[in-house]
């Protein structure tokens, strides 16, 4: 993680833990209890990245979900509302992400409307660096890490997608009615048939 800190600027990326959340496995015994840790890192500027643990005491979780949201920092693209004056501060373009049932669309708004989202993709959308953004969330977003990962896929999809502006130049060619119109212009002259003698 020493690499990956150097990487992105030393001290730049900021951990948060999203949530700790018991799960269990009924033994024997009776149950037994993980610790289950959700955990966004960012440099408030471009890079985000998500990781999830589970271990059986809190803290070996944390530690062990920062090295694995270290490893997922995934880089992000950001855009325009309208004119291309500044800065970019919002969503190039409307995305959207999905884990289990849980759908976030992320939609580019004006300067000066803040991230119009709930509690979770906010606390990513603002690691990522975005300062406008509307949000759209369907299914059971009471699933944190659901939640979370649907974001993060949204997040992600900003550099998949491929805008007009990044389209390669189209060189338009004559049609052929255009190319081939000296040919075209001479009267046709049906050729005699050749008798084929056996």
């Amino acid at each position: 993680s020493s690499g990956i800190n150097a990487e992105y600027g030393g001290s730049k990326l900021k951990d948060e833990v999203l949530k700790i959340m018991p799960v269990q496995k009924q033994t024997r015994a009776g149950q037994r209890t993980r610790f289950k840790a959700f955990v966004a890192i960012g440099d408030y500027d471009g890079h985000i990245g998500l990781g999830v643990k589970c271990s059986k005491e809190v803290a070996t979780a944390i530690r062990g979900a920062i090295i694995l949201a270290k490893l997922s920092v995934i880089p992000v693209r950001r855009g325009y509302w309208g004119n291309k004056i500044g800065m970019p501060h919002t969503v190039p373009c409307k995305v959207t992400g999905k884990c289990g049932s849980v759908l976030v669309r992320l939609v580019p708004a004006p300067r000066g409307t803040g991230l119009v989202s709930a509690p979770v993709p906010k606390k990513l959308l603002n690691m990522a660096g975005f300062e406008d953004c509307y949000t759209c969330a369907t299914g059971q977003t009471a699933t944190l890490g659901n939640f979370a990962k649907a974001t993060f896929a949204a997040i992600a999809a900003t550099y998949a997608y491929l805008t007009p502006d990044m389209w390669s130049p189209t060189v338009f060619t004559n049609s052929p009615y255009q190319e081939y119109t000296d040919y075209l212009a001479k009267p046709f002259v049906k050729q005699p048939k050749k008798e084929v003698k056996y």
